[in-house]
């Protein structure tokens, strides 16, 4: 209550701070620019950098191209979607695919240019490429995941021809190609900035991009706002309706409700799930719910630290989650459920609820069985930069916990560094997600449960049985062998327990009525070339 109290007094007076600079956009012509506001920015432009936040995953994809992207269709309540099964050309004029299945062979677009005017070339592209596959990490992991893993896979044929060669036969190298990792940049420029210790120029990329987006960089400000301005020789599809996009960073979920019922901001992106409930009940602006695919909210536990090695502990909290109470408190029913399932998995539906409920009397009973009778104490991180789903998830799994003598301190990791520190995997109990970009079961397990280097394995969870089935589900073409499989290492994950569903959560936007375009993505970012402002 004393929380929600502040909220509410302070709306006012930082709506009236914010709006200024909300409001220089009339100057600008205001009917062609987009106000976004968002709990948090991003903390890099550079999407193969270290530690670089889901938010910059935003404006990398708005601000850079891609050879390939994905079509739209329209989900049953009409809303717009992008269309994993439909693959398009984007940086690239035209694509064709060797008849032995084993290359792709890109045309480029001859007017293709990058923002300060230079000419795009195949160069360019085998550049950007091999620097995907070569810095390591995040970038090099995700290519990984669709056999993009070596610089001599990429050839240029000519200026405007460019090839990739398959190391083997996978359904996931052409849809790899179109998520936002592999941007295209300006190699010369960025090679101008290159030093002996850092060959990529990962270091000047942070806060530089030149490259062939539909927008391009016009200002940023690390902790306030980020400016988009509308690139006009883009050739990537249609010019895009707004020339300006502002992001502005706006903490304080009551601070950026109150902006959008004073018509001062035009979207809201990743609205706090009370506020969308309420809105969507009778508010004076519209809400776009959609479930975010191949995704769940979880309870992560370590496994290599005590006493999370011990897998009776991990059955334990996994059955002292308080569910229904997060879902209710924490998302307002905003989510799909995913605790209270079978036993085993029964169906290919993905995600599909776990086999844990809140049943504390058993979960006393295991960490007896562990030798843990008299509890222990632990910390449960969490995400500043969603504080207002983290921190009454957190309190009430903190409180759920005490009832088995579980003793609780709540670490709270501001927003801009959380990632980083999921990828130590020393966190012994958090409260994260985890979305998978492909839209296969067995890519959500390669990046989240995979014991080799899974980026997004939080838990540092290995079991090679796992793995071994992931392995031969990404490859397998049989739709009822692929099945057995993903039972398979489905069923090993809930058997292991190394974290506890809770649930598939929507992805809620706020939109004025005048407003339209807005497609989801499964990246869960906004894609400014579409938003149109009546």
């Amino acid at each position: 209550m004393k929380r929600r109290n502040f909220l509410k007094t302070t709306a006012a007076a930082s709506a009236a701070i914010a709006a200024p600079a909300i409001r220089s956009a009339d100057a600008q012509s205001r009917a062609e620019t987009i106000l976004v506001v968002v709990e948090s920015g991003p903390n890099s432009m550079d999407i193969h950098g270290v530690g670089t936040t889901f938010r910059s995953y935003g404006a990398c994809w708005n601000l850079n191209d891609r050879l390939l992207t994905f079509g739209r269709k329209t989900l049953s309540d009409g809303t717009l979607s992008y269309d994993y099964s439909k693959i398009e050309p984007e940086l690239a004029e035209d694509y064709n695919v060797a008849a032995d299945g084993m290359s792709v062979t890109f045309k480029l677009k001859k007017k293709a240019k990058f923002h300060d005017g230079t000419p795009v070339t195949a160069k360019d592209v085998k550049w950007s490429l091999d620097r995907a596959v070569s810095v390591g990490g995040f970038p090099t992991f995700q290519l990984k995941a669709g056999s993009l893993e070596k610089p001599e896979q990429f050839v240029v044929v000519d200026d405007h021809t460019f090839r990739v060669d398959f190391l083997r036969k996978d359904k996931l190298t052409l849809p790899d190609l179109a998520v936002p990792v592999p941007v295209i940049l300006h190699s010369e420029l960025y090679k101008k900035h290159a030093t002996a210790s850092d060959p990529w120029a990962m270091e000047w990329a942070k806060s530089n991009v030149v490259t062939t987006g539909a927008y391009r960089l016009e200002k940023w400000t690390p902790g306030q706002e980020t400016i988009f301005a509308r690139n006009d020789d883009w050739v990537g599809g249609p010019l895009p309706q707004a020339k300006r996009i502002i992001m502005r960073e706006v903490p304080g979920a009551g601070n950026r409700r109150a902006l959008m019922e004073r018509g001062d901001a035009d979207v809201s992106l990743d609205m706090p799930p009370k506020d969308a409930a309420e809105i969507k009940a009778g508010g004076k602006y519209k809400i776009v719910g959609v479930p975010v695919e191949n995704f769940f909210r979880y309870v992560g536990m370590v496994v290599t630290m005590k006493p999370f090695d011990n897998p009776k502990v991990r059955l334990a909290v996994a059955h002292a989650v308080p569910y229904e109470q997060m879902f209710e408190a924490a998302v307002y029913k905003r989510g799909n459920p995913m605790w209270g399932g079978a036993g085993k998995p029964t169906t290919t539906d993905w995600p599909q609820p776990f086999p844990y409920k809140t049943d504390l009397a058993y979960a006393k009973k295991l960490l007896a069985e562990a030798g843990y009778a008299d509890g222990f104490e632990t910390t449960i991180s969490i995400d500043m930069g969603e504080a207002t789903v983290s921190e009454p998830e957190a309190v009430l799994l903190q409180q759920s916990l005490a009832q088995i003598g579980i003793k609780t301190t709540i670490e709270k990791i501001p927003g801009a560094n959380f990632r980083k520190a999921m990828l130590e995997k020393n966190r012994p109990l958090h409260l994260a997600s985890f979305g998978g970009w492909l839209n296969f079961p067995d890519y959500f397990y390669f990046w989240s449960y995979h014991g080799q280097n899974a980026v997004f394995n939080t838990m540092n969870y290995k079991n090679p049985a796992l793995d071994k089935l992931v392995d031969e589900a990404r490859f397998e073409a049989d739709p009822a062998k692929y099945a057995e499989l993903m039972k398979g290492f489905v069923g090993i994950s809930m058997d292991d327990v190394p974290r506890a569903p809770l649930y598939q959560l929507y992805l809620d936007v706020g939109m004025q009525k005048n407003i339209s375009g807005y497609t989801y993505w499964f990246h869960r970012q906004l894609d400014f070339r579409q938003l149109v402002k009546g």
